[in-house]
Order: C-alpha cells, then sequence, then structure tokens
C-alpha cells in the first residue's frame, strides 16, 4: 500500500475489456466503508483548500481534472509531507488526519465521507498547513475557525 503520511493512495482496477472494446475505460475503486455523502469541487489554479482534518469521518479524495499539491503531516515526524497529484489519484484520509490541497491548475475532485458533514457536531477542525490569504482568514474567522487544532484537542 502506497501511503502519504497517514493517507492512503488508493489503486484502481480497470476491465481491459472496458478498454480494448474502443469506447474508454471503466476504473473501478473498492472502498472500506460505506460512502454516506459525496461533493465535487472545483479549484481555481493557485488557490487552497482543506488546513483542517475531519474528526467524525475519514474522507476519501478523487482528483478528476487537473494538478493539485496533496499536502499533509507525516505522523512519526509530525513534517510536513506533499505529493503533485492528478486526474485519477485517489486517497483515504482517515478520522484526525490533517490535509490541505493547494491547485497546481484548474482541478475538479471529488469528496466522498462515511458520514454526512451535516450529521456531524464538528466536521472539521481547522490546522494550518498552507499559509493563507486575508480573504479566507476573514472567512474561517467568521465560520468560527479561528481555534487552532492544539487548543481543540486541549478541550
Amino acid at each position: 500500500m502506497r501511503k502519504l503520511g497517514n493517507m492512503e493512495i488508493l489503486s484502481s482496477t480497470c476491465n481491459l475489456s472496458t478498454v480494448k472494446d474502443g469506447r474508454g475505460g471503466i476504473f473501478t475503486w473498492v472502498l472500506d466503508e460505506p460512502i454516506h455523502e459525496f461533493n465535487m469541487l472545483h479549484f481555481y489554479p493557485g488557490k487552497s483548500r482543506g488546513n483542517h482534518f475531519h474528526p467524525e469521518f475519514v474522507e476519501y479524495f478523487l482528483i478528476v481534472e487537473g494538478s493539485i499539491m496533496m499536502i499533509t503531516k507525516d505522523s512519526e515526524t509530525g513534517s510536513e509531507v506533499s505529493m503533485l497529484c492528478s486526474k485519477g489519484t485517489c486517497f483515504r484520509t482517515p478520522k484526525g488526519v490533517p490535509h490541505a490541497t493547494h491547485a497546481i491548475t484548474s482541478a475538479t475532485c471529488i469528496s466522498l465521507l462515511t458520514k454526512p458533514w451535516d450529521a456531524c457536531d464538528e466536521p472539521i477542525v481547522h490546522e494550518d498547513l498552507i499559509p493563507q490569504g486575508d480573504e479566507y482568514l476573514e472567512y474561517a474567522r467568521k465560520q468560527g475557525f479561528e481555534h487552532s487544532a492544539e487548543e481543540i484537542k486541549k478541550k
């Protein structure tokens, strides 16, 4: 199994008959948990999302189009690790694993959650992996994300 920090990088399978028939291909990922919600995310070049972890659900993240940098922390060393990813890369991010995404190009991704976002008491806890501009910091403040992960963990 390939990993980026504590995030698993999932491999797909492909039934070769779906390629040989000349129409393209069907690529399949088999997940360990039931999915209760999925979201399509669009990224503009140079913009970031994430900078958080999910205390209540596992997130699967599939890049459908474009190039992104996926950033997380190594659980043993606490150091930041990153990977350039493109179409067809799929991650499994366990509960409590910080992650952030920075778009190199325009990108479209699908996020699949093992618990509905609106059913969570606390769907995200903010953690700084990528420095954010003033526009995002103001948004985060208004959303109540001003707490650091360490402050939340102490509660």
